[in-house]
This record gives structure tokens, sequence and C-alpha cells, in this order.
């Protein structure tokens, strides 16, 4: 395997990093400040920084970077996209800025990959050019949804049309004002075989029958002005050419979406872990107790070790992972991408911990560590629990030692 990122992929490295530094980081008190902090999502807006750094981003070509087709994106594989989300993790406003932000990132590939020309032009394009942002409408409250044949809402033909009922829940990005559709899955065949039961829409957003119920707090923050919402769809109805890929497809579009999207999600991860070792570093070195530095004291040289040989662990993995995927596809990927789905949220949650414990006080306060601890939870449950894709892993281990039939 080859870790080597491409001579193109190493100039945007260093770009993106220069426009960290310069723009994005100096900017973050200020998209902070701009925030509306409100329990009433309507009353949310988008800060006017961040749509200030979009359009410098674009215009230095620092711009939808995710996608493979030049035409599109940047043109990079997975592997050299992936030292990118990597740096963009140690920022909670920079993969907006760049346009790679989830949840637009997954639906963007699930258009590009499966869309229709129609569906491409009318939500695709404006996508990508950041003049909208979307959702996408899978977990729901009733069931348990790490298994997604589970799930009960539904979404069945009806002539020319699509019908959508259910209740859905953790749909991230849906309380955003930009937010203009949704990616919603539900039951379109009951009958069929497990994995043909299921299809993936397109909703817009002020579609009849779509009902916002709230904002799902996430250890008390409602992330503005995105938000994670609860939605009721009530007899929705749209076009039977809203169906992605056709009725049925909606486990085969889930695997083409999810593959990649957890690469990012773990580079970024990654990222942050690096931005926490640092100020871990930075805390150890400048602050004493009784008479050393904190460095010094206790077994705090072995934290900061076991942190830095986890993060590079972590790194070396999930670049294994994104070269498989390149190399042989989503499904010759799948140990892989379900390793790193549950080492990268792990080791960023670690060192988190580490950094608030070595600030003390200060750490349970520090607003930019609260977040990143959040994060780290929050993935460790997001595309998949750890024990679905450690028994995952482990049925396929199991299955090189099983005897012939």
């Amino acid at each position: 395997m080859d870790f080597d990122h491409s001579e193109r992929a190493q100039h945007l490295m260093a770009n993106l990093q220069r426009f960290m530094q310069d723009k994005v980081i100096p900017a973050e008190s200020v998209y902070y400040e701009q925030l509306v902090h409100s329990n009433d999502w309507r009353e949310w807006k988008v800060p006017p920084v961040m749509e200030e750094l979009k359009a410098e981003a674009k215009k230095a070509g620092l711009w939808n970077l995710f996608l493979p087709d030049e035409n599109y994106g940047a043109g990079l594989d997975n592997r050299d996209y992936a030292p990118l989300a990597e740096i963009m993790g140690r920022s909670f406003i920079a993969p907006e800025v760049f346009n790679c932000a989830a949840p637009d990132t997954g639906n963007a590939e699930v258009l590009y990959q499966y869309g229709s020309e129609g569906q491409k032009k009318q939500w695709l394009e404006p996508l990508l050019d950041g003049e909208i942002r979307s959702g996408f409408a899978m977990t729901e409250p009733a069931v348990a949804s790490s298994d997604a044949t589970n799930m009960e809402a539904t979404c069945e033909v009806d002539g020319d049309e699509v019908v959508i009922n259910g209740q859905k829940w953790w749909t991230s990005g849906a309380g955003d004002p930009r937010c203009k559709f949704l990616i919603f899955m539900g039951v379109t065949d009951p009958e069929a075989d497990r994995h043909h039961r299921h299809s993936m829409v397109l909703v817009p957003m002020d579609a009849p029958g779509l009902k916002i119920i709230r904002m799902l707090p996430v250890f008390g923050h409602l992330d503005e002005p995105h938000g994670h919402a609860e939605i009721v769809f009530d007899n929705v109805r749209v076009p039977a050419s809203n169906f992605i890929a056709g009725p049925g497809k909606g486990f085969e579009v889930a695997q083409g979406r999810l593959g990649p999207g957890r690469i990012h999600h773990c580079m970024r991860a990654i990222g942050a872990a690096e931005y926490a070792l640092e100020r871990l570093c930075q805390r150890a070195l400048g602050r004493g107790a009784f008479g050393k530095p904190l460095a010094n004291l206790g077994g705090n040289r072995d934290v900061i070790a076991n942190c830095r040989m986890a993060i590079d662990q972590a790194r070396l993995l999930t670049l294994k992972a994104a070269w498989a995927l390149d190399k042989h596809g989503t499904f010759g990927a799948i140990t892989d991408v379900s390793a790193i789905k549950v080492i990268a949220p792990n080791v960023l949650q670690m060192v988190v911990d580490a950094a608030v414990q070595i600030h003390g006080g200060e750490g349970v306060a520090d607003p930019q560590l609260s977040r990143l601890m959040g994060m780290a939870r929050v993935l460790r449950l997001a595309d998949g629990p750890d024990e679905v894709h450690r028994g995952l892993v482990a049925r396929l281990e199991l299955g090189k030692y099983k005897p012939a039939r």
C-alpha cells in the first residue's frame, strides 16, 4: 500500500494550512460572537463572517475538496483528501468554510453517484456552489436505528408520487436557514428482502406535511445554526422522480455514501485530537504545581506519550482505509472502514479527556475542549455505534476460519 500524497494534494495541503492559520482560526471568535443563541431554531441566523470566509476559500481554490470528479470538486481520491480533512478538523467552523461539511458532503456524494441529471441540476449544483445546505433523515426515535432494517417510516409509491410518513430525529442540518432539502430513507416495499425494502427520496424542506418538532440538544447545546431536528412527515407527497436511483435502492445508496464519509469523519477527528494534544502539551509546560511544571508531575509524560502514539496509530489505520477504499471500493475496505470508525473517535475522546484533566477546573469550562468532548462522544454513535462496527469486524475475522461447507 502507498500512503504518499500526490503533488497536487501536497500543494493543496500547504495552501489549506496557510488559509486556516491566516483566515479561519482568527475568525473563530468572531463566528461565535455573531451566532444567535436561541432555543427557537427559527430565530437562528448564519454568522456573516462564514459567508465572507466561504467567498475567500472559493476564490483561493479551496472548495469542494472532497469530490473526486474535477468537474464538480478537486478531483482527489480518498487517500489525497484524508490529510486535508485532518487539517480542517482543527477547527469546528473550517469544514463549512471549504464547503466540506457533513451532511452536505455525504448528500453531494449520493447525488453525484446516484442522482439523475434533473436531481443534479436542481439540488447538487446549488449545494456545491454553497448557495444551499441539506439534511439527512434516517434515524428514528421509536426503534433501534443501529439496525437500519428496524426502520418504520415509509415512502410508498402512489401513481407518479411518493407518499412519505413517519418520524425521524437527529436530522442534522435541518435547523439551518439555508437547508432546502433532506434525503429521507424509509420503507417502500416491506415484503421485499431486507436489503431491498428501503429507498432514499429527496424531500424539499417546504413540502406540505413536513413539520419540525424541535432541535435536539447535544450535552445541552443545540449546535446552532445547523441543529439536529426531530421531524414528523405526515402524508408528504413528492414526485416519484425524487427517488434516488429508484425504489428499493436505499441500502445500496447508503453503502456508497458511508464509506468516504467515515474517512472524512475520522480524519477530522484526528485533526481535532492533534489540536487537543497541542493544548495539553502547552498546559503541561506552561503551568506549575508543587515546584515543577505539570509535565514533570505524576504520570503526565506517560499520558502525553500514549496520546502521541494513539493519534499516529489512528492516522495510519485511517490512511490504510482510505487506500483500500480507493483500490477495492466500499466492500473491499469494509473491515478497515469499520475499524477506523471505532478507533478514531475513541482516540479523540481519550486525548480530549487528558487535555481537560491537565487543565483542571479550567478544562471543563473551556468552550473548545467542551465542544471536542461532545463531538468525540457523539462520533461513537454517529454512522453506527462502536458495538456494531466491532461486531462486523469480528464477524469478518471469524469468517476466515470457518470450515468450508
